[in-house]
């Protein structure tokens, strides 16, 4: 990786990766995509590569995650309302990462229960 650039996010597939792309580049953002062939080639091993990552200039870093941050998607319930913090009330959420803390979850995740975050207060819930 160049050392001129930094991670802003990780997708799990190109194309999602390529919309926030467009948006910083049109924001005058200079942008690029790591790993975005390989996942092409063969999605089944976005998970195990870590995704496409996609690169911001680290001048601009701070400004580019802010757009991020704007723009992104987050989590609605199953009725599709925006989700609320329990702690902060902010609509702001995001799927957390799983723990998978004993070997059952380990060889069957989708077992585990999924949680979230705050992306303002990092609540998890």
């Amino acid at each position: 990786m160049n050392d001129n650039f930094k991670i802003l996010a990780v997708f799990e597939y190109s194309t999602e990766a390529h919309v926030t792309k467009s948006r910083l580049d049109a924001d005058g953002f200079e942008t690029m995509l790591m790993d975005e062939k390989t996942i092409d080639t063969d999605p089944l091993v976005s998970n195990a590569i870590g995704g496409v990552k996609l690169l911001v200039h680290k001048n601009d870093f701070e400004k580019a995650a802010l757009v991020y941050q704007e723009i992104r998607t987050y989590q609605k319930d199953a009725q599709g309302n925006e989700m609320a913090c329990p702690n902060c009330k902010s609509n702001k959420i995001l799927v957390a990462e799983a723990q998978r803390k004993n070997i059952f979850y380990m060889l069957f995740p989708f077992f585990e229960k999924t949680r979230h975050i705050c992306n303002d207060c990092k609540t998890i819930f």
